[in-house]
């Protein structure tokens, strides 16, 4: 476990089952500051999650959904851009591949990509919650600005830059 770690939530694996135990987690106001700050985010008003965890031999999976409510700085003019996060998740936890450091590189198959390893007698539930709200963020939030800020820049948009506006540009070119 990482101390440092901003939304810790440990679950100890001496109290999981195979009978679900529902685990109801939510963000203080320091913890949502320093994730803010984290994922670079203007700021994070609410972040909350309810799963649902159960052991199966040394894999935990925990299924559930998180809530957020950020503010993300747009590509553009900086803006904010409050959005609404609603995302359902499941992750598995699963012991520390035996001889691999936790800084080493883990191929993972295309059914594995939402595994996340532990070492040691506790999972982190908040932590996972946390890489699952990044994940969800949109990732080029543009505030209602962001078109014409772009425009009096010189910078075209997708339909100017694409090849169907250079036909329509070569077409005002020929008078046609």
């Amino acid at each position: 476990m990482n101390p440092s770690v901003e939304f810790s939530r440990p679950i100890r694996l001496d109290v999981l089952g195979t009978e679900p135990k529902v685990a109801t987690l939510e963000a203080q106001p320091q913890e949502r500051e320093a994730l803010a700050r984290r994922f670079a985010l203007l700021g994070i008003q609410a972040l909350t999650a309810e799963a649902r965890v159960t052991r199966n031999g040394e894999d935990v999976v925990a299924r559930g959904t998180l809530k957020a409510a950020v503010e993300q700085p747009c590509v553009v003019t900086g803006e904010s851009v409050p959005a609404s996060v609603e995302e359902p998740f499941e992750i598995v936890f699963r012991p520390q591949p035996k001889g691999t450091g936790s800084e080493e590189e883990i191929e993972l198959t295309e059914g594995e990509l939402d595994v996340v390893f532990y070492d040691g007698a506790a999972i982190d539930l908040g932590e996972a919650v946390a890489e699952s709200l990044a994940l969800a963020l949109e990732p080029y939030p543009r505030s209602p600005a962001a078109a014409e800020a772009l425009a009096s820049a010189g910078v075209k948009s997708e339909e100017e830059a694409g090849p169907f506006g250079a036909l329509a540009a070569l077409k005002d070119k020929l008078g046609g």
